[in-house]
Formats: structure tokens, C-alpha cells, sequence
């Protein structure tokens, strides 16, 4: 025995980590075993481990600890986005520190910056991930902006932009005046937010006048027209006509467009095609100039501003406009109004819009071929209600903005010719190579483009870049396509949906099988974890309190269905106790071994129990696994583990090990072994270090994973009316204030026989002796298969004990009384907290359930 009492995971987490972090199981392409691929979402490089990742990784390991211990060639690549606006900042931050901006700098060094800080400081939540127990084949670590992904990233700028598919154009984009970029339509937030809806008066020429209701009266003076719904008959008299912008000179024509919401404000709409989505789609179907009065910085610029307000900061600049139209008497109306406010996600700064121009990808043809593939059923979705998702969203996708403003990612590989203004882009066929001449004129004068791709760009190529693609590696061909994409469903659109339009456009083929989508991490009251709430659960403090296995099982056993999770300490105790439970059973068969001597070798019914419950066992998690219904694996293994091994089989053992039944020693340690098999997908830790000590072999995580052996239903069956006659015991026990180790004397109806035929485990288990003669006063406790019935004579005084418990029933009943008048006051239920309710509601439950087996109890012994 080399295990220490107590289980500490601090003193064997870490020592296992590490092992696997500086051996890792490096994949063979040549192997000739069938892969299982697995491909890592890569978190930021910025990034610190939270939740998500926790859950995320938990799950994938569980996967491929599972496949690897099937006999697969089980394949988890892992790596780091390079996070183009998130780097970005935090490098930034760290100048302004020192009184520099990237711009004093200059790009070059700016660049040569942030790389030194990520590789000081960029590794971190992989280091993480390694102290959660994850088994990814480091070897094979990438980064999205090392050399082979940033060859696969140009490649396919370059194959996409000489097929048609990617185009420079000027439109309106999401621009973030904070991180100085564009943002595509995923990587906005729209939060509900408290404003002001501001009525204002246009004069129309010709007399009379239109109001206009707008939230932003700030870009009044951006209006290209005035529009109202062709059916509106409020306006049709308007129609044609012009309307002054207050407080210019400016008359801009008063127009219809079916796209204007009759029941929004007046009805009327101010349209400002450079500033609101919208208003940019009227524009075009009208023929309509944006134009803008809010620069990249967020300030009021250009001629049509008052003079009053140019400079001024959008927010600053709403306020003081307000004031002028007011002072103007075109104010005619303020109030308050729930704003959807669209913010970055980054940095949650307000977005502003802008019109200049951007590369853009076609996206509609090549969301064809994925839908196609889905229609097809090449690709599955757990939970399956994903896939509609993932096609609706691909049938209405629009072209995606791929260029950022940013120093930091992928700079575009696209030279512009300032003599002729051709755009290069290098063919495929040599696409590392720069151009030193324009195709068009011949010129040598270019000038490369400053933008950098969008982040996802490079991560929308991560199946094939992990691989080696566009190189036609050994890795390539063995292991692509993948077989499950494990992620949230948040990230279905931005990164998901992409992929598969990438390994469908690139190789023509999915790139993985199924798709796994959890959900998202959540407080126990179901809101979203954040700082500013105050409700973050740092699972790091986790792994320090808890462990690391107690964290990964924890998440695993609540992420049912894809639905969100929430979490509160109590699971992560729950998983605690399930690791000291294992643990110090361990402990009981290693210790039964020593100076064990074999006088007997025979099969006990628990013997034979253990060993058919064993058999379903390891079919029926194995199925759970194969079906991705990891949840539900981590509950049928906790009660195999918790309730039918340690609850019942290692007690019933203990009869025959004292015996010196060699059977039943060899059953314990064989169950142990099997259950640890079962278990190390998803505590990988704690079993490694018992399988160890158990069968003295190294790495339980390349052993084979357990077959099934043969069912004995019949042992089930007399075995479980066993343990219901013991339950029976225990619970009449119970009733009387007895405790559990006392002896008392039952007799048994129903199956009785199996019982009687296992004498020494009941009456080791039970602390009973079974009656010849059926008593006539009892306390009675019916099971399906055994009815027990046990007298109180000789026991306690009878009627003492019946006073106590006719006490106890009008307590009861008075605190039932309480609660069913609370739930029932007016209001109650309506204004009360929901957790309030339910706890009444539960202890109403409880004490009608006491009540119940009080007054039966009374009436057995009556």
C-alpha cells in the first residue's frame, strides 16, 4: 500500500500533467489505425483560462482519451488564434504605460513588440489547459500567424481573389472608433439600452412642415432624404416634395421606400445613408450620395456641421445639437426610449458606421456547397436542432468583410500600382511570391495594402492549416477530414459555418464529421458569468480547491443536451466526494490484499452481481460515449462507481474476504480496474493514479479499453432483492430512531429466499437476524421485491416512541399549514422571487412527504 490515506489532488495532479505535457501522445500518420481527429479551437493568445474553455476541453479530452483507449489513432491538434484586435489592445495598453502609442513606434517595431510579448506571455492558457489534464498531441502545436498557417492564409486570399470570390468595394461597415477597425456583423453586440427618442421638425417646401423622430439627432445634418411607406396615407400629399435639414440650408427630397416602419415614432423617416444600415439599403435602391458627419474618431466633421459642433466628441456632440434645436424650435418632442445599441465585442465601445473601402468575400457560392453537404447529411449536429440553424443562417449570408485596420495579423498580400491604380495579387501557382511589377502596366511603383485580414479569416482555415494544407503533408492525408468539432453554439456562425465553407471550397470535402455544440457556462441563478456582476467562478481557484478532475467531471456531468450550464460549488463538491468515494474504496481492495490468504474460490452472489452489472456497464457507457451523450456517461459511471460498487459490492464483499474467498478478491480488483477504464476519459488524474497503484502499469491511458462481458440476470435479480431487503431495514431503522448498527430482528415476505440464501451479507449489511414467525404489530416497509416487517417490542418503549412521533406529526402539519397559506396568498406568487417559490413549494413537498410516512408508521404499531 503506497497510497496515503487521504487524497490530496495537489500532491498527484500536477506530477501527472506535467508527464503528459512533456511526453505527449504524438500521433502517427502511418500507424495504420483508423484516426479519430480532433481539432482544437484555438483559444486567444491573450486569452486566460475561464469556464468555457474548461468545459470545452474537458469534453474534447474525454473524446479522445476514449477513442485513444478504443484502439484509435486519436489525433487532438491543438493551438492559439493570434487574436488580431484583442493583441492589439493589450500591447497598446502596455505603450501607453510607458508614454508611447504604436504610431511613435512605427509598424515595424510595433510588430517586432508584440511578438516578443507572445512569446513571453502569449503561452499562458495553454499552460492552463496542460493543468487540466488535456492530452493534445503538442508536438503538433500551431499558431495561427506561425510560418505554415500564414502560408495557408495567403494561399487562399490568393485562390479566392483569382476565382472571383474575393473583391475590394466601398460600403458601409461596423466601425469600432476605439479599435480602429472594421468589425463584421458577428462581431457585434446588441444590448437593449436606456436613450432618448427626440422628435424634431423639418420645414417642407412649399409650406407646411413634417416631424421625424430620431435617436440620433446628431447625424441630421448627414440626411440625404426624408422617406415615409408608400401606403402610408398620412404622407402621400408629400411625396416628392422637399424638406430643409434644420438649422441648414440643405433641402433634400421627401421620398417612399416600403422599408420604413409605419409605427416607429412619426412614421417618417430621416435617411442617413452613411450612418445606419438601413438607411445605406434605402439609399442604394434610390440612388442616394452618403454622406458622413462623424469621422474615424468618433468627432463632428464636414461641411454640412453646424460650427458650433465640429470637433465635438458623437455623445458630447447629441447633447449640444439638442440643445440648438431646441433653441431653434425644432425640438418638438423628447422622451425616453430603449435603444438596441450596437457595441463592439471587444472592447464594448458604441459602434459608428463608415463607408470607405474593403475586401470583402462572395460568400453565397460558397455557402452553396456546404449546404449542399449538410442537405446531403455529411455533417451531424449534437443536438441535432443545430443543423437547421447552421443552413438557415448559410441560405441568407451576406459577404463577409475579411480586411481589418489593424498592424497586428495577416497583412493582405494585395499591392496596389500608383500609376495605373491596378490591384496585384500573386497567382496561387506562386503565391509567396511578392509582385515586383504591375500586371496591367508594367510599373514598379506598389504599394502593399495596410490592412490585415480578420482573425477569423486565418481561423476559418484551421482544419486544413493544422494539417499542413496547402502543402500535401503525410498529416493531410491521414487525418483530414476530422471526426468531431467540439464548441459553443456561439461561435456556430463566426467560426463553425466558416470552416465548412473553407475544407468544401479548398478540398471539396466537410471538414469533420459531427459537430458537438455545448453550451455556455452560466451562475447558479442562470445569468451570464461576468466581472462586473461580480459572479465569475475562476476555474483555476477551482482547480486549486477542488481539483482538477472534480472541475472537468463537475462540468461534464451538467452539460446535458447542449443546453447552458449552471454551475454553483455544490457540483463541484458533489464531484469532490465522488474522487474521495473512488479514492478511498482504492484504498479497501489494495489494503484486502495484504496478508490476504485464499482459503476458497467461489463465486458469491454479489460476485456474480458485480460482474454482470459490470457487463452493462461498460455496453451501455460505451454506447453513451460512441453517441457523444458524455453527460449521461459521467451519471451512469457515478452510479456504477458510487452506489453499485462501493455502496453494495465492496460491502457485500467483505463477508468473503474474511472468509479468504480468492474470488471475490479477484472480482474487487478486476471491478476496480474496469471502473477506473470507465471513468479516466473524464478524470484522468485520479484513475491514473489508482491504476497504477492497483496493477503497477504506467499509463492507464494507453491501455484497451474494457469489452463486455456476459450478462447473469438472474444474479441481478436475487441480488436486488437483497439489497431491497437490506434498504428495508436501514429504513425501518430509520423510522424508530434506531441506529444503523444495532441488531434487530425482521421477518421477510416476498422473495425471501435469495435472502436467506445470502444469510451472512444481509446479516452483515442489515445488522438483522430473520424471525421464524410473522409478528403481529410491526413497523412494515414494502419494497417491489421483499416486504419486511420489523417489531418494536424488546426494541424501545413503544409507547414513548408513538408520543414522539404523534408530536413530531402536529409540528409537521402545522408548518405544512403555513406554507400552503403563503403560497396561496394573493400576490404571493406573482411578486415573490421564483427561487423564493420553489423553496416553499419544496418545503411543502417535504413535510407533506413526512407527514405521509409518519401517519403510516403510526398506524402499523397501533
Amino acid at each position: 500500500m503506497d497510497l496515503p490515506k487521504a487524497y490530496d489532488p495537489q500532491a498527484v495532479e500536477p506530477k501527472w500533467a506535467e508527464r503528459w505535457a512533456q511526453h505527449p501522445f504524438v500521433a502517427d500518420p502511418k500507424s495504420g489505425k483508423k484516426p479519430f481527429v480532433i481539432f482544437m479551437p484555438p483559444p486567444n493568445v491573450t486569452g486566460s483560462l475561464h469556464m468555457g474553455h474548461a468545459l470545452d476541453n474537458a469534453l474534447q479530452d474525454a473524446l479522445i482519451r476514449f477513442k485513444r483507449m478504443r484502439g484509435f489513432e486519436a489525433v487532438w491538434l491543438p493551438g492559439t488564434d493570434h487574436a488580431g484586435i484583442a493583441t492589439q489592445v493589450v500591447v497598446e495598453r502596455l505603450l501607453l504605460k510607458e508614454g508611447q502609442t504604436r504610431n511613435d513606434l512605427g509598424r515595424e517595431a510595433f510588430l517586432q513588440r508584440v511578438w516578443q510579448w507572445k512569446e513571453e506571455s502569449g503561452g499562458t492558457i495553454l499552460r492552463q489547459l496542460k493543468r487540466l489534464g488535456a492530452s493534445a498531441d503538442w508536438s503538433r502545436e500551431a499558431f495561427t500567424m506561425d510560418e505554415a498557417r500564414s502560408k495557408a492564409v495567403r494561399y487562399a486570399f490568393c485562390r479566392y481573389y483569382h476565382e472571383g470570390l474575393a473583391y475590394r468595394a466601398p460600403r458601409l461597415v461596423n466601425w469600432c472608433p476605439r479599435c480602429e477597425t472594421t468589425l463584421s456583423d458577428l462581431e457585434v453586440e446588441t444590448e437593449p439600452t436606456p436613450g432618448r427618442l427626440y422628435t424634431l421638425r423639418y420645414e417642407v417646401e412649399g409650406g407646411g412642415e413634417v416631424a421625424i423622430a430620431t435617436v440620433r439627432p446628431e447625424t441630421v445634418f448627414a440626411d440625404q432624404a426624408l422617406a415615409i411607406h408608400p401606403e402610408d396615407e398620412r404622407y402621400q400629399g408629400l411625396i416628392g416634395k422637399r424638406a430643409r435639414i434644420p438649422l441648414t440650408g440643405v433641402w433634400i427630397p421627401i421620398l417612399a421606400d416600403p422599408a420604413v416602419e409605419r409605427d416607429f415614432g412619426t412614421g417618417a423617416l430621416k435617411v442617413t445613408p452613411a450612418h445606419d444600415p438601413l438607411d445605406y439599403e434605402i439609399g442604394l435602391r434610390h440612388g442616394l450620395e452618403p454622406v458622413s458627419v462623424i469621422d474615424l474618431e468618433g468627432r463632428m466633421a464636414g461641411d454640412r456641421v453646424p460650427e458650433a459642433l465640429r470637433g465635438l466628441e458623437r455623445f458630447a456632440a447629441r447633447k449640444k445639437a439638442v440643445e440648438l434645436f431646441r433653441e431653434a424650435g425644432h425640438l418638438l418632442k423628447e422622451e425616453d426610449y430603449t435603444i438596441q445599441m450596437a457595441t463592439c465585442s471587444r472592447c464594448a465601445t458604441p459602434l459608428e458606421y463608415a463607408i470607405f473601402p474593403q475586401w470583402w468575400l462572395a460568400m453565397k457560392p460558397l455557402a452553396e456547397k456546404v449546404i449542399q453537404g449538410l442537405e446531403r447529411d455529411e455533417i451531424a449536429f449534437v443536438p441535432e436542432r443545430w443543423k437547421k440553424v447552421n443552413l438557415d443562417w448559410l441560405k441568407g449570408v451576406r459577404d463577409w468583410n475579411i480586411s481589418r485596420q489593424l498592424w497586428w495579423g495577416h497583412q493582405i498580400p494585395a499591392w496596389y500600382c500608383e500609376d495605373c491604380g491596378a490591384v496585384n495579387v500573386p497567382h496561387p501557382e506562386r503565391y509567396l511570391e511578392d509582385p515586383q511589377a504591375c500586371e496591367a502596366c508594367g510599373g514598379q511603383n506598389l504599394r502593399r495594402d495596410e490592412d490585415v485580414f480578420d482573425t477569423w479569416f486565418s481561423s476559418a482555415l484551421w482544419p486544413l492549416a493544422t494539417l499542413g494544407w496547402p502543402e500535401e503533408t503525410e498529416d493531410l492525408k491521414a487525418f483530414y477530414p476530422g471526426d468531431v468539432l467540439v464548441t459553443g453554439y456561439d461561435i456556430l456562425f463566426l467560426w463553425v459555418s466558416r470552416m465548412e465553407v473553407s475544407g468544401y471550397h479548398f478540398l471539396g470535402e466537410r471538414p469533420f464529421k459531427t459537430v458537438l455544440l455545448h453550451g455556455l457556462v452560466l451562475d447558479e441563478r442562470g445569468q451570464k458569468m461576468s466581472k462586473s456582476k461580480g459572479n465569475v467562478i475562476d476555474p483555476l481557484e477551482m482547480v486549486e480547491r477542488y481539483g482538477a478532475d472534480a472541475l472537468r467531471f463537475a462540468l461534464t456531468y451538467l452539460a446535458t443536451g447542449g443546453q447552458d450550464i449552471r454551475l454553483d460549488l455544490r457540483w463541484l463538491e458533489m464531484a469532490r466526494n465522488f474522487a474521495n468515494k473512488l479514492y478511498n474504496a482504492a484504498r479497501f481492495v489494495l489494503m484486502s490484499r495484504e496478508g490476504f490468504q485464499a482459503k476458497t474460490e467461489a463465486p458469491t452472489l454479489a460476485d456474480r452481481f458485480m460482474q454482470s452489472r459490470l457487463a452493462r456497464g461498460v455496453r451501455e457507457v460505451t454506447g453513451l460515449y460512441e453517441a457523444l451523450d458524455l453527460a449521461q456517461a459521467a451519471r451512469e459511471i457515478y452510479e456504477l462507481v458510487w452506489s453499485e460498487f462501493c455502496d453494495w459490492y465492496l460491502e457485500a464483499s467483505k463477508p468473503a474476504l474474511k472468509a479468504g474467498n480468492a474470488f471475490t478478491l479477484r472480482t474487487l480488483e478486476e471491478a476496480l480496474a474496469t471502473l477506473l477504464k470507465l471513468l479516466h476519459p473524464l478524470m484522468p488524474f485520479l484513475t491514473s493514479e489508482l491504476y497504477g497503484a492497483l496493477t503497477g502499469k504506467e499509463e492507464l491511458a494507453l491501455e484497451p479499453w474494457p469489452e463486455a462481458g456476459q450478462e447473469d440476470l438472474e444474479a441481478e435479480a436475487r441480488f436486488e432483492a437483497l439489497r431491497q431487503a437490506v434498504t428495508a431495514v436501514r429504513a425501518l431503522k430509520a423510522e424508530a430512531g434506531l441506529p444503523l448498527a444495532q441488531e434487530v430482528r425482521v421477518y421477510l415476505e416476498g422473495e425471501a429466499e435469495a435472502v436467506l440464501e445470502n444469510l451472512e451479507a444481509f446479516r452483515f449489511l442489515g445488522r438483522a437476524e430473520p424471525l421464524e414467525a410473522r409478528p403481529e404489530r410491526a413497523l412494515v416497509k414494502a419494497m417491489p421485491k421483499v416486504t419486511v416487517r420489523m417489531p418494536l417490542e424488546g426494541l424501545l418503549d413503544v409507547a414513548e416512541w408513538r408520543r414522539r412521533q404523534e408530536k413530531r406529526l402536529q409540528e409537521l402539519v402545522s408548518l405544512a399549514e403555513r406554507s400552503q397559506r403563503k403560497l396561496s396568498a394573493p400576490g404571493f406568487r406573482e411578486r415573490a422571487p421564483k427561487e423564493v417559490v420553489e423553496a416553499e413549494e419544496a418545503r411543502l413537498r417535504e413535510n407533506l412527504a413526512q407527514i405521509a410516512r409518519l401517519q403510516e408508521a403510526l398506524s402499523q404499531t397501533g
